[in-house]
Formats: structure tokens, C-alpha cells, sequence
């Protein structure tokens, strides 16, 4: 802490912070919460007031009345605090900040998680300081980042030196976590006469259509949108700050996309060219015209592509806007399964250097898709101006279910498939009926089609409960060697099964062999 002003004065970083941020989805438990306020506490007991302002916010809505609760009020000669309820905002970048902040360098102290450029507010003037909440605070007090709260001391409208006490937290809240708010609306029985309308006009949020699915040819002749240099976080892809106000709305958040991105062939951030004209723009632009035009594309990265916040809208927008693939050096796992989730292939260079190989004006054939399997490579090619060619492989992680969602064009349209079909406002579906005995011997038979979301078991005059949830072939072995393992072939049972095709149905069969 003793160093960290010499080492923002020496490169000409602004010592004054513009924000103190607490909080976000890690760093913000209850004991760091309630650290913060403990030195808030003390602060108001010695009449210091925050010189920068504070932001707190708590990660989850459980310890959120309770911790923003105690931060504030109990500081109450000091400046008040902000005290966000609990949003993805912090984790996934705070959004935009005063245009007379971000015209110029300034700098912030946050606990937030991550600090690359744009990060918190999406402006490369933002320098943001990494570190833990309760030296936020003190920071927030001091005004200053020349300030050490071990060492150095503040002084009050009194003229009063003041030594920051040590902070202290409470691991968990003495009477208990409030409940907070669940935020879960149950759906209707019977959705079928319901209609989500959306205004045309409204730049926020948008009806998805669903992602047309692989129409089993191989991928062929395709462009490539971005070659990206070096780091390429989902920052990178679908920026934060004042674009996460359209992240209802697909298309507008897609204004965003690879606009982080640093170009392998100029150096550049943001920009490429354009193979349809020629003509150099923002990948936005590209990636629309592509789009309009019926093109698709691919791009090509480096080492751990998406790493950072595992956020949707870096796998959804690409797809969105026709990207086949995504092909790396290597993924960070949970973008990586997001792309698999849009039905987009992300596919990694067997041979790293093969990277290397591919130039701005190339396109990408990818091959033997109609045989695509697990562990099975994939093989390439690059195709020059000059028309020559050269051949390459790549590897994926796909397993047979995610090999299902790209074929399908997305995992939200198998779910879509599993889903009642509304005729006539009436609920269309496969009728699944249980009948026979309920024995160790005598199966559990279904008649009908589809996947068993829930099953669950009501021993007759016993206390039932949840036997087994997922997703399930209709298949009566399931039920009836779990009914059998529990013991309950020896009594009556009644059985509920709840369908892929939202149909309930009931059916109560003693074991007519006692």
C-alpha cells in the first residue's frame, strides 16, 4: 500500500480516484461487507467524511438488506453511500459514467473482479485499481491513493488527527440472513392463449427467432470477419459499460461486437476489412453487412479466447450475425460452452502454429461435418487468393448432446421441440399414461413419446417426495428399479409423472400380490 502512489504518480495517473466501487459478485460476502462498514463506522465516530464518492454493492439479495442496511446507516455523517440492489452490472462492467469523468484519464479503487481497459465503464480512460473492500473505503476516505491506512492518518473538520482502527466483519449476520426477494414468477398452467408482445419501436428489447438449425452440408468459402492478436476476453467481444443497457435487445447490443478486439493483420482495435467491398470498418459494420448480405463468417483467435465474465451475449451476438466457427489456439471453458449452446462450432487449432498460416483475404472451408463426433478431429482448409490451398485439422470438446444443439442450430431449440405446440388454443401433445402394476416384477409402462422432466413417488398413507428429475427417456426401467432400490414395490404407490409435453398425469396401482 506504501508504494501504490509513487507507482500512480510516476507515469502521471490522476492520485484523485472519480469512484470507489464495493462489491460486485465476488468480494462482497457478508464479512466483507460488514469489514467496509466497520471502518464507515468508525470514520463517522471520528467525524471523517468520504471525499470519493462510494458505491456498495452487495452480491447477493440475501445479505443485501442487511449489509447495505448497516453500511449506510450506521455512517450516517458520513456522505451516504450508493447502495445498488444486487445486479450483473458490477460483475459484467458497472455501466457509463459521466461524460466530464471519461473525457480525460482518471482513475478508480474497486473490488470488483476485473480491471482490463474499458472494463467498468467502457472507456480506455478509466484506470482501475484492483483491491480489497475495505482498502476501497479507506481509499474513499482518504480521497487520495497517496494514502497508506496502516500508517497514515486523516483529518477531520476539527483539525483531529485520525488512524483508521482495523476493520472487523461478521462471517454470518447473528439473527440470520433476511430472506431477500426470490424474484421467481411461476408460469401459468396453461400457456397456450398467451402472447409476449413487444413494441417495434423499442430499442431495449427484442423477440428472439430462433437460430436456423445446420443444414447438413460441410461450411464452405467463408470469410473471416476477425483474426484477433493476443487477449480477446468476452470484453473484447461484446463490450460492457453503457452497452448493457440493450441487453434485452440482440440486435442493438450486437453494435458492440469485437469492438475490443485488437486485429492480427494491423494492430488495431476495433476495425477490419471488409471481404465483400473491400473497404476498412468497425467490426460492427462488417458483421452487419455479412449479416444483411446472407454471408457467413468465421473468426480466428489466440490463446484462451473469451476468457472474463461468462457472458451470453459474447456467444449469442457472433451467432446472431452468422459466425459457423470460432477457431483458436485455445478457449477459456465457459465461453466455450456458450458457443456450443448458440450452435456455433468452436474449434481449436490441433497445431497452434497453424494460427500463423492464415491470412487477411483467406476463407475458411471446414469438412466432414456430416461425421462430426466426439474426439474425432476436424479437418479444414485454407483457401488463398491465388486459389491454392492448405489443409489443417482442429479439435473440439463437443459431446454427443452438444453435437444435438448444433445440429439443431441452438440448445434453446431442442428445449423449443420438447415444448407443447399450440393448435386451436389448445395444448397439442403425445399422451403419456402410466398403467400396470407397481412391482418389483411388474413394470411401470408409458405409453407415448417424449422426456420425463419430473417424476415423483406418494407412498399411499406415507409421506411422498421427488424421486428423480431430469431429463429422461420415457423409459418405465427408470422409475421402476428406482421405486424398487427405495423399497416402495412393497406398498402402494401413486406415481406423477411430469412430461416434456406438459400433460400431468396420475395414476394410483397398489401391489395387488400382497
Amino acid at each position: 500500500m506504501g508504494d501504490l502512489g509513487d507507482e500512480a504518480r510516476e507515469p502521471g495517473w490522476p492520485m484523485e480516484p472519480s469512484a470507489a466501487l464495493v462489491g460486485s459478485c465476488t468480494n462482497s460476502s457478508y464479512e466483507d461487507i460488514t469489514r467496509a462498514a466497520s471502518i464507515l463506522r468508525d470514520a463517522a465516530a471520528h467525524g471523517l467524511k468520504v471525499k470519493t464518492p462510494l458505491m456498495i454493492t452487495p452480491a447477493r439479495s440475501r445479505c443485501a438488506p442487511p449489509s447495505s442496511a448497516m453500511a449506510c446507516s450506521r455512517c450516517s455523517r458520513v456522505p451516504a453511500p450508493r447502495c445498488w440492489r444486487t445486479p450483473v452490472d458490477p460483475a459484467s462492467g458497472s455501466g457509463p459514467a459521466p461524460e466530464s469523468v471519461l473525457s480525460e484519464p482518471n482513475t478508480i479503487v474497486t473490488s470488483y473482479n476485473r480491471n482490463f481497459p474499458k472494463r467498468n465503464d467502457g472507456s480506455a480512460n478509466t484506470l482501475a485499481f484492483v483491491t480489497s473492500p475495505e482498502t476501497v473505503v479507506a481509499l474513499a476516505l482518504a480521497g487520495t491513493l497517496d494514502f497508506d491506512p496502516l500508517s497514515d492518518t486523516l483529518v477531520n473538520d476539527a483539525g483531529e488527527e485520525v488512524h483508521l482502527t482495523e476493520p472487523v466483519g461478521e462471517e454470518l449476520p447473528a439473527l440470520g440472513f433476511t430472506p431477500g426477494e426470490s424474484g421467481f414468477v411461476a408460469p401459468p398452467e396453461d400457456g397456450s392463449g398467451i402472447e409476449v408482445t413487444v413494441s417495434p419501436d423499442s430499442e431495449r428489447l427484442q423477440l428472439l427467432t430462433p437460430f436456423e438449425p445446420w443444414d447438413g452440408e460441410d461450411y464452405t468459402d467463408l470469410p473471416m470477419l476477425l483474426k484477433a492478436r493476443g487477449k480477446c476476453t468476452t470484453d473484447h467481444i461484446s463490450m460492457a459499460g453503457p452497452w448493457l443497457r440493450y441487453r434485452g435487445h440482440l440486435e442493438n447490443i450486437s453494435g458492440n461486437l469485437f469492438l475490443g478486439a485488437v486485429n492480427a493483420f494491423t494492430g488495431r482495435a476495433g476495425e477490419g476489412k471488409d471481404q465483400l467491398d473491400g473497404q476498412t470498418k468497425p467490426f460492427p459494420e462488417i458483421a452487419r453487412h455479412y449479416h444483411e448480405a446472407g454471408q457467413a463468417w468465421v473468426a480466428v483467435g489466440d490463446e484462451n479466447w473469451g476468457e472474463g465474465s461468462s457472458r451470453e451475449h459474447a456467444a449469442m451476438e457472433p451467432r446472431f450475425r452468422g459466425a459457423k466457427a470460432i477457431i483458436v489456439r485455445s478457449f477459456a471453458r465457459i465461453h466455450e460452452t456458450n458457443l456450443k449452446k448458440q450452435g456455433v462450432l468452436a474449434l481449436t487449432f490441433s497445431d497452434p502454429s497453424d494460427y500463423d498460416r492464415i491470412d487477411e483475404d483467406d476463407r475458411i472451408n471446414i469438412l466432414g461435418l456430416a461425421e462430426l463426433a466426439p474426439e474425432r478431429p476436424v479437418d479444414c482448409e485454407i483457401s488463398k487468393p491465388d486459389g491454392s490451398t492448405v489443409t489443417f485439422q482442429c479439435t473440439h470438446t463437443m459431446s454427443p448432446e452438444h453435437i444435438e444443439w448444433f445440429r439443431a442450430g441452438s440448445a434453446l431449440n431442442i428445449i423449443r421441440k420438447s415444448r407443447p405446440v399450440a393448435r386451436t388454443g389448445r395444448i397439442a401433445f403425445a399422451p403419456v399414461r402410466s398403467r400396470g402394476l407397481v412391482g418389483a416384477r411388474s413394470p411401470v409402462t408409458f405409453v407415448g413419446s417424449g422426456l420425463v422432466h419430473v417424476v415423483r413417488h406418494l407412498p399411499v398413507g406415507v409421506g411422498g417426495g421427488e424421486l428423480f428429475a431430469g431429463r429422461l427417456p420415457l423409459d418405465a426401467s427408470h422409475i421402476r428399479e428406482e421405486l424398487h432400490d427405495r423399497g416402495h414395490h412393497r406398498r402402494g404407490v401413486l406415481i406423477e409423472v411430469l412430461a416434456a409435453d406438459a400433460n400431468r398425469f396420475t395414476h394410483v396401482q397398489p401391489d395387488r400380490r400382497r
